[in-house]
């Protein structure tokens, strides 16, 4: 075999990644424009697009408080950074952390390179750092990253943090949610595209996908690796785009209409998905963040748009009905059950506060802080500002944002976490900036420092 023959086989991995990038040049473009046509199933189902609505905002320099807001965001990741692995905790202090805390770390990054709050030097590092760990860590069954890590050791381990050599599954959902920050440093940070074609190279992105639907795995009681599909609405369309920009059929993954129903609360039509926990063993929550995310990192499409709009304006009225100031999600808490979904509607009931596992949790219901400023950027108006004025304080400078307040007592809910504090960043950067992932970011980044 000649000398050429053999270094084109050894070339052949490179060379279908950059053919893959090529192509998703092609669909980060596309992306933008997309405005697929409603596919009507029944005249129960439609999802009405307007397409004269104009949600967008002008985008503005942040405020000097707004600045503040954003360093106190950062400081989170100074203090919860592991310097061993480029790893960050996914709650203060706790060394352990998921592939979407992971993202919401490596997004709040970007922000905060953006925002000028970390220099070029120290952002190479980290970013470098992490995607070297990310290149190399263990997988469960040498496929897809285990759904948690020892952020100190990179070892497997339970949601516990209890070691496992086996694992206990991946997240289709999780995994869809790094591809954005990889997908943005591709694009926008060129000198780091070899270090994510190593990830890619390490990680087997195609187990995640069966019938263009997304795949998850769980472990049964007898030991067996279970194939799950993934994703509710909201959150199966946000994670499914971004394995489409790497040229992954995941066409009913990003279906709108097919599982949706429309849910009358306070006149205004909110999309749920209609599969119910009951049957398919999966929670089917409205909230706030998948809709929050789809607009300060894709910059919506036409569905997201309408879907969002919707979802934010009925927490509106609930505060108009009620007195009661309204921005849901799901969080960490303070104390147990440590987890709360809520929802605008879960599991056939409206305004449902749940545990992962399903149970009552109305007493926990909290005002979210990301939900809060990340409507305030994508939404800024009065009512905005009446949540901003509500949790504008709702932090330890030293440490990071607290995840919320509690609606009943007024009391901060004072877990400090990854996923919020870097969703705060992410907000605040799509005020100044707009989109993260939109094309013409890192020019209005560049003419931003000049200035």
């Amino acid at each position: 075999m000649s000398t050429f023959k053999q270094n084109l086989i050894k070339a052949r991995s490179a060379l279908v990644f950059l053919i893959g990038l090529t192509l998703a040049f092609w669909l980060v473009y596309s992306l933008e424009k997309w405005n697929p046509a409603p596919a009507t199933l029944t005249d129960a189902t439609i999802i009405d697009i307007e397409d004269d609505m104009d949600v967008t905002r002008d985008h503005r320099s942040l405020t000097s408080q707004e600045r503040e807001w954003a360093k106190t965001a950062w400081r989170y990741f100074e203090n919860n950074y592991v310097p061993e692995t480029g790893m960050v905790n996914s709650a203060d202090k706790y060394p352990a952390s998921t592939m979407w805390d992971t993202s919401s770390y490596l997004l709040g990054l970007i922000a905060a390179q953006r925002l000028r709050i970390v220099d070029e030097a120290e952002f190479d590092k980290r970013v470098s750092a992490l995607l070297t760990t990310l290149a190399t860590m263990p997988l469960f069954e040498d496929l897809l990253p285990n759904k948690s890590y020892n952020t100190k050791s990179m070892s497997m381990v339970t949601y516990n943090n209890d070691q496992t050599d086996r694992g206990i599954g991946w997240s289709a959902i999780d995994v869809g949610r790094i591809m954005v920050p990889l997908n943005i440093l591709v694009w926008q940070y060129p000198k780091h595209t070899g270090e994510v074609g190593d990830v890619l190279a390490h990680w087997k992105i195609d187990a995640a996908i069966d019938n263009a639907e997304m795949i998850g795995t769980a472990i049964s009681d007898a030991g067996k690796t279970l194939l799950l599909q993934e994703g509710r609405l909201g959150y199966e369309e946000y994670a499914a785009k971004s394995f489409s920009l790497i040229s992954r059929d995941v066409g009913k993954a990003m279906d709108y209409e097919t599982n949706s129903e429309l849910i009358n609360i306070y006149g205004i039509d909110v999309a749920a998905d209609t599969r119910r926990p009951s049957e398919f063993g999966a929670l089917n929550y409205v909230v706030s963040e998948p809709y929050i995310l789809d607009g300060i990192e894709y910059g919506w499409d036409r569905y997201s748009k309408e879907l969002s709009k919707r979802v934010f304006d009925v927490q509106q009225a609930r505060f108009e009905k009620t007195g009661v100031l309204t921005a849901v999600s799901e969080d960490n808490i303070d104390q147990s059950p440590y987890f709360v979904y809520n929802t605008v509607f879960a599991d056939g009931k409206k305004w449902n506060a749940v545990t992962e596992s399903g149970e009552d949790a109305s007493e926990f219901r909290t005002v979210s802080t990301k939900a809060a400023i990340g409507f305030h950027a994508l939404y800024e108006g009065e009512y905005t500002q009446q949540l901003i004025a509500h949790i504008g304080e709702n932090y330890d400078a030293e440490r990071g944002w607290y995840s919320g307040i509690y609606e009943a007592s007024g009391e901060p809910n004072k877990a400090i976490t990854a996923n919020t504090n870097g969703i705060i960043l992410e907000a605040l950067h799509y005020i100044e900036f707009g989109p993260m992932m939109r094309a013409n970011s890192a020019t209005q980044v560049a003419t931003a420092a000049e200035e």
